[in-house]
């Protein structure tokens, strides 16, 4: 157990945040590159909860590819986030996967 009282809480406070590293990394908010980033980021995520999906249903990349009229090529490039698919292709392969996609107003 730490022993809280023994903390330097001004050492602690001048830790940068993670949107300062963020910054300094990929720029402010709203630059290019930030969104550049975040799209990125976005990419990778939206593949790694696909890949899961798709372990969790028992299938192979081939599998999920021919279930969705792809090839694992493609399906491997979703899931490590190097290429976006299309709506189309998105909703086909979590209709495949058992997942459903709800849009909702902001």
């Amino acid at each position: 157990m730490i022993d809280r009282t023994k903390l330097n809480w001004e050492k602690i406070r001048q830790l940068p945040t993670v949107n300062a590293m963020l910054d300094e990394e990929y720029g402010k908010e709203g630059t290019p590159t930030r969104e550049a980033f975040k799209r990125e980021a976005y990419a990778y995520y939206t593949g790694q909860i696909l890949e899961q999906a798709r372990k969790d249903a028992g299938l192979t990349q081939s599998e999920l590819a021919e279930k969705v009229g792809s090839n694992k090529s493609y399906i491997s490039r979703v899931e490590t986030g190097r290429t976006e698919p299309k709506v189309s292709t998105f909703y086909r392969i979590a209709a495949a996967l058992g997942l459903s996609v709800e849009l909702i107003p902001a």
